[in-house]
């Protein structure tokens, strides 16, 4: 089958292919520190920090987690944390260490993390001290060596002037237990690392699946593979240098914000303002005050910000991109972004298994609602998943991925490893799960997961369709579609629905349901219409359909 041609569409001065350094990861971070040893790497709620006091934490850590844990090349470190200053250094530290990070979401409880800990084989946990309860009542089943941080000693000494989470506002408590050391005192210990052996082909990061069926499983990172995303997020967009500035509010425990925002970041010398939560009021003043341009935000966030009442009261004209993934942008919210801003939503696609991005869409060339074009050196087919054959374009199938960001495979666990790859044309392509359909022009849609098709009465319904076309009602500000059990048609369409606030009270559940079935077909209709507050979501945003029923 002929591949796309995407020169016309193609970045501006970009080639097909990327040069990737052969170095180790944190070497980003220490030819950053010698290039721009006063410059500010991380801002948080006010305090700053430059590359050379970034540079100098790293290695103090990093000999600490050798001299006083005892890691060594290729042993397991977890890093259970939400976005901090102390994220950035304890993920560069471990790097420094040669060991691997093996990011947890702040949202998992103990019987979550004894999971991690079993599979890794992990005898250190670095966590946030809001974290201390759930790492308490592992009792035996904890690492050894706990390394504990309290977000409130990386707040500005004379205090902030912005709200700020409780998790942050909360100073350090003077807690106690086996193995357990606080992080003031390690930094106050004068520790220096070994040299570094790190080589690209070693392993440097494994971040775990959602565990969407059984177990979450651990995908192996090289050092290479972390690096390809990297560098490729710094330099598909325009404007990728030194001087620019990243608001850094998506988890750094998802590739998402780790790739996209805090390594690409780090590799540029640019400057990151970190956010531990989403707060829109903070993010505006934020924008404001330290003139950010990069914005990677996913929909729900983008969405809460447009809803600000007094939003035009703040100067947000440094803005010159926001990006996201994750869940399509709905597209009324997408036009008002463009009609009051002037701004195009950008979108891309990944997952894990690839370090975040396989796809993203031309700056210059972008489509709403669209995962994007596969970056340099990506292969990306749509084939049948039941044949795996590839199918015309135009048609739906599964998306499946080749490029030098793949995982290794999956820790511990041959057998899905060997599920999760097949070989076309002499290539180890990623099967990812999604189903999607390529354009005329070769650009890729996301369908919806293979696992949530709806089957009503033999027709088949995508939920990510049907929340799409729902967010055009303007009562509507969030939508999430389930398939329920249906004597007659088997499964039928539910939905979910979070209103405005100056609609709730006023718009019924029957509304909506009628509303549907005029901009619809009556097989994609939801019958089933409720109200609620707010949707569960996991850390990154993503919503928990499952839990919904």
């Amino acid at each position: 089958m002929t591949r796309p041609d995407y020169s016309a569409v193609w970045p501006r001065g970009r080639s097909s292919t990327l040069s990737i350094p052969e170095t180790a990861l944190h070497a980003n971070l220490e030819i950053s520190a010698q290039r721009y040893p006063q410059k500010t790497c991380l801002v948080y709620y006010g305090a700053t920090y430059s590359y050379g006091q970034v540079l100098e934490q790293v290695q103090a850590l990093a000999g600490f987690l050798q001299s006083d844990c005892g890691v060594r090349k290729g042993d397991r470190v977890l890093l259970y944390m939400q976005n901090s200053p102390q994220f950035v250094l304890a993920y560069y530290a471990i790097l420094r260490a040669d060991a691997v990070v093996v990011p947890v979401n702040p949202m998992n409880r103990a019987d979550e993390l004894q999971h991690y800990i079993r599979d890794t084989g992990a005898t250190v946990i670095i966590y946030g001290q809001e974290l201390h309860d759930q790492v308490a009542t592992l009792g035996a089943f904890a690492p050894a060596h706990k390394l504990v941080a309290a977000y409130h000693d990386y707040l500005p000494q004379a205090g902030t002037d912005q709200r700020v989470p409780d998790v942050v506002a909360t100073p350090a408590q003077p807690l106690t237990g086996d193995g357990l050391v606080l992080w003031r005192d390690v930094l106050a210990g004068g520790y220096v690392p070994l040299s570094s052996s790190a080589l690209s082909a070693d392993m440097a990061v494994m971040p775990y699946t959602s565990g969407t069926t059984g177990h979450p499983k651990g995908c192996i990172h090289t050092h290479r593979s972390t690096m390809y995303n990297t560098v490729s997020a710094a330099v598909w967009y325009d404007g990728g240098n030194q001087d620019a500035v990243y608001l850094g509010v998506l988890p750094f425990f998802h590739v998402t914000g780790m790739e996209g925002v805090m390594n690409s970041a780090i590799y540029l010398g640019a400057t990151i303002v970190i956010m531990t939560r989403w707060d829109r009021v903070v993010a505006a003043q934020c924008i404001e005050r330290y003139r950010i341009g990069r914005l990677a935000l996913i929909a729900p966030m983008v969405v809460d910000l447009l809803a600000m009442p007094d939003l035009h009261d703040y100067d947000l004209s440094s803005i010159a991109r926001i990006s996201g993934g994750g869940a399509a942008m709905p597209e009324a919210v997408a036009e008002k972004l463009q009609r009051d801003f002037g701004l195009t939503y950008i979108e891309g696609y990944g997952m894990s298994e690839v370090m975040a991005p396989s796809h993203i869409n031309p700056e210059r060339h972008p489509k709403r609602q669209c995962l994007g074009i596969p970056i340099f050196d990506v292969d990306s087919r749509i084939v049948d998943p039941a044949t795996l054959q590839e199918v015309p374009q135009g048609e739906v199938g599964e998306i499946v991925v080749h490029g030098p960001q793949l995982m290794q495979g999956y820790w511990n666990s041959p057998q899905a490893t060997a599920e999760a790859f097949i070989t076309i044309d002499g290539k180890r392509f990623l099967r990812t799960g999604d189903l999607g359909r390529m354009d005329e022009d070769g650009y890729y849609f996301m369908v919806d997961r293979l696992k949530r098709m709806i089957n009503a009465s033999g027709f088949k319904v995508w939920p990510a369709e049907v929340e799409s076309m729902m967010y055009a009602h303007p009562a509507i500000l969030e939508a999430c579609v389930v398939g329920v059990t249906d004597e007659k048609r088997g499964e039928t369409v539910k939905a979910w629905v979070v209103l405005r606030e100056n609609s709730r009270g006023r718009v019924s559940e029957q509304d909506i349901i009628d509303w549907c079935r005029e901009k619809m077909a009556s097989y994609k209709a939801p019958r089933l219409v409720v109200f609620t507050d707010a949707l569960p979501k996991t850390s990154s945003g993503k919503v928990l359909w499952r839990a919904l029923g």
